[in-house]
């Protein structure tokens, strides 16, 4: 099968050409040499079967941040048969470079012209031919979004695939150190194959951008934009949750129950409460996820989630992270597994490891459930708002002191380079698209491993038989009497010690768990624990729930995400020690003030 590379600057529209080549029906492969997982899809060019891979965004084959690092790496240790390169026909005057340095490494090689709408909006005037002649390959001009110029540029790829061979390495290695005086040739090509107004008018962009970077105003707005935004989520996700949670009630009844005199009993529980269950954890989280991911990509094509990076950079580089892992920590609050998935857009391995590190303390909505519960149940009304803003600040203290203790080992020298690109209204097919290509990965990568989790609490709550689920003599009971020394110094007992083994699964497990060791619900159930916990108690529990062993969801995306079992388990492990410090001193420290 032939390759295709697709190579350019970042906020090029690459991964967008990408989408409407391949129908986004992509997959995330490892590749020789390379250290990040690339983006890959097949598609038919012409009579041809194509694989066509999206490099990282780069802005020079010289430079040494991990994006140009995996960019050389792929190109010299894997055959490649057509390079298409991606340039923004808006700043052909900064990126033109990169096309001379390909054309010295002797690469067949396809120019896109992409954004060529906004360009003609702008009065910019390309000599297509000339370039041509000048770089000697196939150029077009292109707008992905839009499609414009798609067509042809299809037919560009189908012709350069028949013309030559794979080619390898060595042709790449030997032209790099020899391209000395690119940036006066580019400025020649310029000179006399674009005309370019003397100032672009972008007068929209800079309008709104007076405002949205505001140095005062811009941050409280960003805020207020993400709150709308999050908002907008949940109050169109928690119809659908519910919506799916009567389905799978629907389906149990129909397609499950009737089986229930018909199968062994260990044999039916396994399936409908261990498997069917298990799916039933994913399928809660999908309604959010979908949205999320609908909704943040619309945002991004806007141009926006850019200018919240830019805006909070500057604090963000005091504890080692840069502007990205702010919005990447915000998004955490929505659900920590997109979170960690949007990290994708760091290529710096460290810097995104550690901001992988620090997402899992952003208190999420399935945390949220579990903390209004139990301030519900065992504090005032005045005083539950202040134990939850109280949640919220530990939160980002416990995920910026993190990032603070290990910046050193997780150091990254890469600058914070951003392109900020013009607003633009995004295209519902390519907000679809790209939507649908994260949700896919999700339920891909992770519904195997919450599936294995929820059948193994199952059994761990239902073997020995003959012992009510979760009973004293039960696994999971042992288990709880096996880890009272540990967490009864922080004033959680046995039994809450079993609901923090459901909890491991999804934190919305916790309160079900609850109801059905004590079969209690609602108000009994408030009742019950306002009589069996203190409010310190209930308070050190919300803390350890807080900053504790994350959701197997984002255990699984962790792992998938890093490429690395020894940093998940050091994350698990050390967001269990912390929780655990956290609360003992919180508790110990109220017992000897007399609460």
């Amino acid at each position: 099968m032939k390759r295709v590379t697709l190579v350019g600057m970042p906020n090029t529209g690459k991964s967008t050409f990408f989408n409407r080549l391949t129908g986004a029906s992509s997959r995330v492969g490892n590749w020789p040499g390379v250290t990040v997982d690339l983006l890959t899809s097949k598609t038919i060019l012409g009579a041809v079967a194509v694989e066509v891979v999206d490099l990282p965004g780069i802005y020079d084959l010289h430079g040494f941040s991990d994006d140009e690092h995996v960019v050389r790496s792929f190109l010299e240790n894997n055959p490649v048969d057509v390079v298409c390169v991606v340039l923004n026909a808006t700043q052909i005057d900064h990126q033109l470079g990169l096309a001379l340095q390909l054309r010295r490494a002797d690469v067949n090689m396809v120019v896109l012209l992409n954004m060529a709408d906004e360009a003609r909006q702008l009065g910019i005037d390309i000599d297509i031919d000339m370039l041509e002649r000048e770089l000697a390959c196939p150029i077009t001009l292109l707008s992905a979004r839009s499609g414009l110029g798609f067509d042809l540029a299809r037919q560009m790829l189908a012709r350069a695939l028949e013309q030559q061979a794979a080619q390898t390495s060595p042709l790449l290695r030997a032209a790099l150190p020899n391209d000395d005086g690119i940036a006066k040739q580019a400025e020649q090509l310029l000179a006399r194959a674009v005309n370019m107004p003397l100032v672009l008018e972008r007068r929209a962009t800079e309008r709104l951008d007076k405002v949205l970077l505001h140095p005062v105003l811009g941050l409280p707005l960003f805020f207020v934009a993400m709150f709308v935004v999050f908002q907008a989520i949940y109050t169109l996700g928690t119809p659908l949750q519910d919506g799916v949670a009567w389905l799978l009630d629907y389906v149990r009844e129909i397609a499950l129950v009737p089986f229930k005199d018909v199968l062994a009993a260990p044999v039916y529980g396994l399936l409908v409460n261990g498997i069917f269950d298990g799916v039933g954890t994913v399928a809660s989280f999908v309604p959010i996820i979908i949205l999320f991911f609908f909704v943040m990509a619309l945002v991004e094509d806007t141009g926006y989630l850019s200018r919240a990076a830019y805006l909070t950079d500057a604090l963000m580089s005091r504890f080692g992270l840069d502007g990205r892992g702010f919005v990447m920590m915000l998004m955490g609050f929505g659900c920590n597994v997109p979170a960690l998935m949007g990290t994708r857009v760091m290529r710096s391995r460290r810097l995104r490891l550690l901001t992988m590190l620090i997402i899992p303390f952003s208190l999420c909505s399935a945390r949220l459930q579990v903390f209004v519960f139990l301030t519900t149940a065992l504090f005032t009304p005045k005083q539950a708002p202040v134990v939850l803003f109280s949640l919220y600040v530990v939160s980002f203290v416990a995920a910026l002191g993190t990032a603070v203790l290990l910046r050193g080992r997780l150091h990254s020298s890469e600058p914070f380079v951003l392109e900020l690109p013009p607003y633009r209204l995004p295209t519902l097919r390519q907000v679809l698209l790209r939507g649908w290509h994260e949700v896919h990965h999700f339920l891909r990568r992770a519904t195997k491993f919450i599936i294995v989790g929820v059948v193994l609490v199952w059994l761990l709550t239902h073997y020995p038989v003959g012992d009510p689920p979760g009973g004293p003599h039960s696994f999971a009971g042992m288990l709880g009497d096996f880890l009272e020394p540990l967490l009864s110094p922080i004033g959680i007992g046995a039994q809450m010690a079993v609901v923090l083994v459901f909890g491991f699964v999804a934190k919305e497990i916790v309160i079900g768990s609850l109801v059905a060791m004590t079969g209690l619900q609602g108000a009994s159930l408030m009742h019950y624990l306002g009589q069996n916990m203190t409010w310190v108690q209930a308070f050190s529990f919300m803390l350890f729930v807080l900053l504790y062993t994350p959701c197997l969801s984002t255990v699984a995306t962790l792992r998938s995400e890093s490429r690395s079992l020894a940093f998940t388990s050091f994350s698990v492990l050390w967001a269990f020690g912390l929780a655990w410090l956290v609360s003992l001193v919180f508790y110990q420290g109220a017992r000897l003030l007399g609460y």
